[in-house]
């Protein structure tokens, strides 16, 4: 079977399984306080619209972070990582939106019961960003006290903050409002820019680009001061960091740099192995 029309026969059964099974799944875990893992908010779900139940399987592995990527078509916001992997029935609505606000409203106003904490998440723009923007901004205002909101220079945290990656076209539509539902994702080349952390809430840039490190051997203690100096300039202005494209495959390589990030005070690892950063957030702990 091919691997797109695998992925969308997934989906359908996890949307089935969504509906029976895992807003349950997702009350049991977010029970009593006491009674349940705290959340791993450090934990980026990457490109999450790609496991079985988008998502679903990344709130049942605790993560605090969940990746969308949205293409506009029509006055649709349709999930995929390609055209070719645009199916009508996987909109924003259907797989995100949509499952937050009953997960939030079953929980009586947060995502993990109890834990009121937000819920980032990260949509990704692969079509041009100002026009997408502009009807992601629609669909969101759709979604009363969900989302965190940046109303007259004041930040009002919601269940629930939307940032906005990917195409950079975004940012212009952005700046003009004075109510919005979404933040933007910056680059390093915003560290210590202008631009406050209520509009730019998140810090993220490839590792490749910025660091040699792929957690074989020792860190270069140039690279690591680096890295330290960016997250502490991130956080002295309230921003968080990100970097994608670190090593993911499963071995002392990737521990080594997960290590290094937490240690830095990075705070959103990014993965497609929910199980294994799971594993390793609760080993650190």
């Amino acid at each position: 079977m091919a691997l797109t029309t695998r992925r969308r026969a997934l989906t359908t059964i996890g949307a089935a399984l969504a509906g029976a099974v895992a807003l349950p799944a997702t009350q049991a875990l977010a029970g009593e306080r006491k009674h349940r893992p705290r959340p791993l908010w450090r934990a980026h779900a990457h490109n999450d619209y790609e496991h079985p139940r988008p998502l679903f399987d990344a709130l049942d592995h605790r993560f605090g972070s969940v990746e969308a990527d949205i293409f506009l078509v029509g006055d649709q916001l349709l999930i995929g990582h390609t055209v070719d992997d645009l199916d009508p029935s996987r909109t924003l609505e259907s797989l995100y939106l949509d499952p937050l606000a009953r997960i939030v409203r079953a929980n009586h106003g947060s995502v993990y019961r109890g834990w009121r904490r937000p819920v980032q998440l990260l949509i990704d723009i692969k079509t041009e960003g100002s026009s997408t923007y502009l009807e992601l901004d629609r669909h969101l205002r759709r979604y009363k006290h969900l989302f965190t909101t940046y109303a007259h220079g004041k930040v009002f945290p919601g269940p629930v903050t939307a940032v906005i990656s990917g195409d950079r076209a975004a940012r212009t539509p952005m700046e003009a409002q004075t109510v919005r539902r979404a933040f933007y994702d910056g680059r390093l080349t915003d560290l210590g820019s202008s631009a406050p952390a209520s509009f730019i809430s998140l810090i993220s840039d490839n590792w490749t680009l910025n660091f040699t490190w792929q957690g074989v051997g020792a860190f270069p203690e140039a690279e690591r001061q680096k890295l330290h100096g960016i997250v502490d300039a991130a956080h002295a202005r309230g921003q968080q960091v990100r970097f994608w494209a670190t090593p993911d495959l499963a071995g002392p390589a990737r521990d080594a740099l997960w290590g290094e990030l937490l240690d830095a005070g990075v705070d959103y690892l990014n993965t497609d192995d929910l199980a294994g950063l799971e594993a390793f957030l609760d080993a650190r702990r």
